[in-house]
């Protein structure tokens, strides 16, 4: 009973994203072609104080990451190459930590609280890039390839 509970927020989050991902919503990001022009070490010191409280200071995430707590949420993911963050192309990420998971499934219709809060009044758009390019810098290269050419093909207006 408790797993059927669970089940239909946590299917309803990954319909949301599946849809976001396959209409390539339009996104403030950058060309990953210019992840040179991040600042890595400013991306390190804005996550340790902004992300690492619930993604942990060494990218780990909260333990049972894919189990919903009470509340219905799940706590949150790593951000290294044990979690799902390289699954998804750089404008789902920059929007996801811009505007927050609520607010981004509102956009496409879907009403979950995610738990993830928008840190677009926190932190400026270079911010945000230079956090993401920290998280990718501690990717191993086959991780990052991946991660890459998904970013790719949603520039491209293609099926991640």
């Amino acid at each position: 009973m408790r797993y059927l509970v669970w089940s239909v927020p946590i299917t309803v989050v990954v319909a949301a994203f599946t849809f976001w991902l396959s209409t390539s919503a339009s996104s403030d990001v950058d060309s990953a072609s210019k992840a040179a022009s991040y600042d890595i070490e400013e991306g390190a010191l804005l996550y340790a104080e902004n992300c690492a409280s619930c993604h942990g200071a060494d990218l780990e995430g909260q333990p049972e990451w894919r189990t919903p707590g009470g509340d219905g949420r799940l706590p949150a993911p790593p951000h290294d190459e044990t979690g799902h963050t390289w699954h998804h192309p750089d404008s789902l990420l920059f929007d996801y930590t811009k505007l927050g998971g609520a607010a981004l499934l509102a956009r496409q219709g879907v009403e979950y609280d995610s738990g993830m809060p928008g840190f677009g009044d926190v932190l400026t758009d270079r911010e945000i890039h230079n956090i993401l390019a920290f998280i990718r810098s501690a990717w191993p290269d086959r991780i990052r390839e991946a991660q890459a050419a998904r970013t790719e093909a949603d520039e491209q207006g293609g099926d991640n």
